[in-house]
């Protein structure tokens, strides 16, 4: 649409890449920081096109500041979250910061303790409406990436993970479109081993993953150790079933030499037994993975709790004895209702406060 709208302007087709490629510089907050462009090209494209495909964010902020959340709407009313989380180092070491990021409105594995598979789905997000999300981070006055970010040596010691709201290979097309845009350092140049796309267990999209990104981190949510107990805490397993994901799993280890995390989030009572502690660990025994337990954020309302830290303790000790490296994640953003889908939840018809550079459509 861009390139055509320029050509009947009589522009030289070289526009449409200067403009695409300011729209995802993260020091440009409007056209207007677009200098490389003609001011009078500015001003029409401003009143031709929006600058950022989200038109307004609610961004709350947690944990000393540690840890934010955003609701973002965007140009059709669909909402969607991103989460930022720093973790700063111990003693002289240096801190590192994570995106989390959504790559589609709602989703449609509804996985039941989930907030966002309770919301239903609303639809595949484009590669740019992925990439923007990133881009709030950076442009966000109050919290802003990357300040001494410049063309060809983006910063990349910050982490993207695809584990917001929607399963990423069910919209495999946009989101490795969007993992090479965030990849290009004429852009912001993260680096793919900074990258870790997370899925439910869609095997075809993990082998896709092997031959076209197999520098990009590979998270896979496991959640149960039994078929019996995946098919109702995410029923995709109905589809692809244990055996086949963690076989997908270990192709991707096998032929990438990548590391695989297996997420499991802890709900007490349902999935926190002995009998599921050593049928984890033995999924995950013997091939290049590590498990990463997530105590459960509950959601408003939900009949599940998530485990009591002792009772993680001794779950992570079943995995670790059997030689599998296992880890807890700290639990963050409860305030602020940062689990998944939560602050979309608490904000359905309310309005949102633009907070973003907005260009007139």
């Amino acid at each position: 649409m861009l390139t055509a709208w320029l050509a009947a302007r009589g522009e030289p087709a070289y526009r449409a890449t200067q403009i695409l490629a300011g729209a995802h510089r993260p020091t440009a907050s409007s056209l207007d920081d677009l200098t490389d462009l003609p001011r009078p090209l500015r001003t029409a494209v401003a009143g031709a096109f929006r600058f950022s495909s989200i038109v307004g964010s609610h961004t709350l902020v947690a944990d000393g500041g540690l840890t934010a959340k955003a609701v973002h709407e965007l140009g059709d009313g669909q909402r969607i979250e991103s989460v930022l989380m720093r973790y700063p180092g111990r003693g002289s070491g240096a801190g590192r910061t994570t995106v989390c990021i959504s790559s589609q409105a709602g989703c449609a594995v509804g996985c039941p303790f989930c907030a966002t598979g309770q919301a239903g789905f609303g639809r595949q997000l484009t590669a740019g409406e992925i990439v923007d999300q990133v881009l709030h981070w950076h442009r966000d006055p109050w919290l802003a990436l990357g300040a001494d970010w410049r063309p060809g040596g983006g910063r990349s010691h910050y982490n993207i993970v695809f584990m917001g709201m929607g399963e990423p290979l069910n919209n495999a097309d946009r989101v490795f479109a969007a993992v090479r845009l965030l990849n290009d350092p004429a852009r912001l140049g993260i680096g793919a081993r900074h990258i870790t796309v997370s899925t439910s267990g869609v095997v075809p999209g993990i082998d896709r993953m092997i031959d076209e990104l197999p520098q990009v981190n590979l998270a896979i949510s496991l959640h149960a150790a039994t078929d019996e107990l995946r098919d109702e805490l995410v029923p995709i397993n109905r589809k692809w079933p244990i055996g086949e994901v963690v076989a997908a799993g270990r192709r991707f280890a096998d032929r990438t030499r990548r590391r695989v995390s297996l997420e499991y989030v802890l709900i007490d009572g349902v999935n926190d037994d002995a009998e599921q502690a050593a049928g984890l660990a033995e999924l995950a025994g013997g091939w290049l993975c590590h498990v990463n337990l997530i105590p459960l954020n509950p959601t408003p309302g939900s009949r599940w709790s998530g485990t009591a830290a002792a009772e993680v303790r001794s779950f992570a000790s079943t995995i670790q004895q059997a030689g599998v490296p296992v880890t807890v994640r700290d639990t963050r953003g409860r305030e602020i209702e940062a689990a998944c889908g939560q602050l979309h939840a608490q904000f359905a018809g309310r309005p949102i406060a633009a907070s973003l550079p907005m260009v007139p459509a």
